[in-house]
């Protein structure tokens, strides 16, 4: 969408298995449909999704004491698979990481705060940063990690790429909780969680890739999981990170918002915040 109203948002991601083991209504994902053909080299086909699922690396800097202060956050996040009826079933596609296909990929920056207890950290995103997505036609680019977190990852053989859309972040909140029995004290997986928003504007290119809806949603919401780290100094953190996308009308009332990561159960982070 070229001229997309920025709307402050809450995010919200909630996983099947959450839903299944806790009896909470499982959460419905807007629909939307991809024309394949728009990338150079894809065959024309289209389907239609409600979800992107994949995995992201991120170098967070922290500042301040050791249990509060700010941080700086540069993320690199990969598209692996759309998936449809509400994000529990694979779609077939051309996306993927072999040279015969075409990646997804988008870079993120952004800034927040964070305060630590005895029961774990948590973060909140503050509105402002950068969401750039971009697809990759021979699935080729090279990444360069950033020295900290308020450095962007840097790109080469990227001559193929196409920026498909632009955001500024909205909103977000994460946890992290080194006592959960997922996570384990060294090298640790499944610590934590997080969702976040941000506005989504389609360029002209990103317009013949998202076909529908017409005009497209003008929010993305973004949720994950941590694997552990401690909240000092600049640390690198990876793990899945899935994308659902929407607009006013479907951001559901403030007090149902709960953030789950991926299937971690009792780790929901609830944020009751104003619709814009």
């Amino acid at each position: 969408m070229k001229n997309a109203i920025r709307k402050t948002l809450i995010a919200c991601a909630v996983t099947a298995s959450f839903a299944a083991s806790s009896g909470a209504m499982a959460q419905s994902f807007p629909d939307f449909t991809v024309n394949e053909g728009a990338i150079a080299g894809a065959l024309g086909q289209t389907f239609t999704a409600d979800k992107i699922t994949g995995n992201y690396v991120e170098v967070i800097t922290f500042s301040g004491s050791e249990t509060s202060g700010t941080f700086n956050v540069s993320l690199k996040w990969n598209a692996g698979q759309f998936v449809a009826n509400n994000g529990s079933t694979p779609v077939a596609s051309q996306l993927g990481g072999s040279a015969s296909q075409y990646g997804l990929y988008a870079l993120y920056q952004g800034t927040g705060t964070f305060n630590t207890t005895a029961s774990g950290t948590v973060f909140s995103f503050t509105p402002g940063g950068s969401l750039n997505l971009f697809a990759d036609a021979q699935s080729n680019t090279l990444f360069g990690q950033p020295a900290n977190g308020a450095l962007g990852f840097s790109t080469t053989n990227n001559a193929d790429d196409v920026l498909i859309a632009t955001g500024t972040p909205t909103s977000g909140e994460g946890r992290l909780d080194p006592s959960l029995s997922t996570c384990g004290i060294t090298n640790g997986i499944n610590c934590g969680s997080f969702g976040a928003s941000s506005s989504f504007n389609l360029t002209a290119a990103g317009s013949e890739y998202f076909v529908a809806p017409n005009p497209f949603y003008n929010i993305s919401f973004q949720s994950g999981q941590l694997n552990n780290f401690n909240p000092t100094g600049t640390q690198v953190i990876n793990g899945s990170l899935d994308v659902i996308f929407g607009g006013s009308s479907e951001v559901p009332e403030p007090a149902t918002v709960a953030m789950v990561g991926l299937g971690l159960l009792g780790l929901g982070l609830a944020r009751r915040r104003k619709q814009a």
